[in-house]
């Protein structure tokens, strides 16, 4: 079996990589290549051969003798910044492009590549304070993050040799030739990695009680079926950085005597799947799986299994059970995976981001990890950041940051539904998708991390982070959570498939005007009796989103019930139609197309409507040009 020298490949990288004259980066990321990515890149590569300069791919070939300086045009994983895509980076100046076109080549490579200047119009500009940044450096989205899972997305994700020029691998190498299984689990355990699927469970403690387990066979088990709506870090992860994961569940072997690992991916991820089948063909052939790693004596090998897409089998007994080929549902706790999982025999799983974690843990060791982040929740967490704020994206922040840091700081503030950012427009950030609950103004400087989430009635969860502006209706955002879990529920258990459906059924007659406030009781007794009786995870916490918009947003739901009126206007059954003044022009278009004749007002000036006469129909909504009319 090849025995693979790191430092080697190391140093041969590096001398390759200082060949070169410049280095341009195009994120290769799922929402870049969506948005033309890699016809940016071919239109650029274009560009540098007419003018002459010679250009490379790939530097997994040493470089001719006498070459003049060459230039390193290489793909990344997601950079975070998604709203920015397509986005190149230049090195070494550190200048950012974002929103990159085909058609931008010829001045990119005229202007910045031959001539040195940065082109204005294609930097990232502050919406809050309308400054310019021409380099990353500059951008507050990436400087005020913490970046140690994600920091390796900015690399090649398919060439090892550069992962391992940044440490890869020397972890895994450290715990399979300088340490015990109980000290690999040790050391995890003083680290405090806590499990980033969102039940935060030390790591450390679920390797050691599967390290306890004896039997001749045990599984690894990276649970990649990230199913939040909104969420995406776990696929971020897989397609930027997918040999740290690797490299986690190697060490995790390592941990628990195990020989075999599955990542298990939903097929909805294409770009992840194949990028974690390559690193997997890659490190088999370097020699970094397979058999007697780094002449340690110890066997690992890695599949790949794509999931359906069913969001219960983010569960890790559903998820066991879809491995092994049956319908993906829960099954009752004890005996849990570390006795008893996949094919019977002991299992640890943990998701993505906690194993791409590990790798830093082993090479930097446990102090340098606890040094960043809380006592109880040390290290950092990715977000995905979405919903009505500036600048959306993934980022990493350490446990502990505030909602503010993030909303405001890294966030850039909330916008209205203009897309303006007003800086008073917050109302509240639903963590956690449907297994969350909903964070107020109130917690802007309360410190995010699991204990002080679970004290709010809301959990860390995935890491989704959806933040509302004040125009938001909070009953129909619990709404959509449990039309959501609801039709996820895989139907095993009776709490959670008959009171999912009863909840989403109250939830409608709130929204639709024909709840009272018998109702809002009714709700609160059912999704507790839901919580308390479910089988697993998702019945436990589907009622999350509801309880806590009814204990922070009650007098929103009182509004529904009581008043008959939908605060934010959502809510087209509860809503009063309304033309605003300041918006309206006059135009009479309104008029002529309401079929009861329930709008007023001479020519250029302001109309009204009559609620008692309106229909709702949305022929006048649908013909205003001034989007002055409201509640329809």
């Amino acid at each position: 079996m090849k025995t693979v020298n790191l430092e080697q490949v190391a140093a041969c990288y590096e001398q390759r990589a200082a060949a070169l004259q410049r280095r341009i980066i195009i994120c290769g990321g799922t929402g870049c290549l969506a948005n033309g990515a890699m016809k940016v890149r071919a239109a650029i590569i274009s560009e540098l051969e007419k003018v002459g300069l010679h250009t490379v791919v790939s530097l997994q070939e040493e470089p001719g003798q006498g070459e003049p300086a060459r230039t390193y045009f290489s793909k990344s994983g997601c950079q975070g910044f998604c709203q920015m895509g397509p986005i190149l980076r230049i090195e070494p100046e550190g200048i950012f492009y974002g929103r990159v076109k085909p058609e931008d080549a010829p001045e990119i490579v005229a202007t910045t590549i031959l001539g040195g200047e940065v082109i204005d119009r294609l930097c990232f500009v502050n919406p809050a304070t309308g400054k310019r940044a021409h380099y990353e450096n500059q951008i507050d989205f990436y400087t005020r993050q913490n970046r140690i899972v994600l920091k390796n997305c900015t690399i090649d994700p398919e060439d090892v040799d550069e992962y391992i020029h940044t440490g890869g691998y020397f972890g895994a190498r450290k715990a399979l030739l300088e340490m015990t299984p109980e000290q690999v689990c040790q050391c995890v355990l003083e680290a405090g990695l806590r499990g980033r699927g969102g039940g935060g469970f030390p790591t450390g403690l679920k390797w050691k009680l599967t390290l306890a387990s004896q039997n001749d066979k045990k599984y690894v088990i990276c649970n990649g079926d990230e199913g939040d709506p909104g969420a995406f870090m776990d696929r971020s992860v897989m397609e930027g950085n997918p040999h740290a994961v690797l490299e986690g569940m190697m060490i995790a072997g390592r941990a628990i005597g195990a020989d075999e690992g599955v990542v298990y991916v939903r097929t909805e991820y294409p770009l992840a799947v194949a990028r974690m089948r390559q690193a997997v063909e890659v490190a088999q052939r370097n020699g970094l799986l397979g058999e007697d790693l780094f002449g340690s004596g110890f066997n690992f090998s890695v599949r790949i299994m794509e999931g359906a897409g069913a969001f219960v089998c983010g569960e890790e007994t559903a998820l066991i059970a879809s491995i092994e080929g049956k319908r993906g549902m829960p099954m009752p706790k004890p005996p849990f995976p570390a006795q008893c999982g996949l094919y019977g025999k002991p299992t640890v799983i943990n998701n993505v981001e906690t194993l791409a974690s590990v790798p830093y843990i082993l090479r930097e060791g446990p102090a340098t990890y606890r040094a960043v982040g809380t006592e109880k929740s040390p290290g950092t967490k990715t977000f995905a950041l979405t919903g009505h704020v500036a600048n959306t994206g993934l980022i990493e922040v350490p446990f502990g940051t505030t909602l503010r840091e993030i909303v405001y700081n890294i966030g850039g503030g909330v916008t209205n539904n203009d897309g303006k950012v007003t800086g008073e427009d917050f109302k509240a950030v639903q963590i956690g998708g449907p297994s969350g609950g909903c964070l107020t103004p109130a917690m802007l400087d309360m410190p995010i991390d699991f204990d002080s989430l679970k004290s709010a009635g809301a959990m860390v969860g995935s890491g989704g982070l959806v933040v509302m502006n004040k125009q938001t209706c909070m009953v129909k955002i619990a709404r959509f959570f449990m039309q959501f879990t609801q039709n996820e529920s895989c139907g095993k258990c009776v709490p959670c498939r008959e009171g999912t459906r009863q909840m989403l059924s109250l939830l409608d007659d709130i929204i639709e005007g024909r709840a009272t406030l018998d109702t809002l009781a009714l709700l609160e007794q059912v999704a507790k009796a839901v919580q308390l009786g479910s089988l697993c995870g998702l019945g436990k916490t589907a009622p999350n989103p509801v309880l806590s918009t009814l204990r922070y947003f009650r007098h929103e739901y009182e509004s529904h019930v009581v008043k008959k009126v939908c605060p934010a206007g959502e809510c087209k059954a509860l809503a009063r139609p309304a033309i605003d003044a300041g918006k309206c022009r006059g135009c009479t278009a309104c008029v002529r197309v309401c079929p009861v004749g329930a709008i007023s007002g001479a020519l250029k000036q302001p109309h009204v409507i009559d609620p008692e006469k309106c229909i709702k129909c949305g022929a006048c909504k649908a013909a205003c040009r001034f989007a002055a009319i409201s509640g329809i």
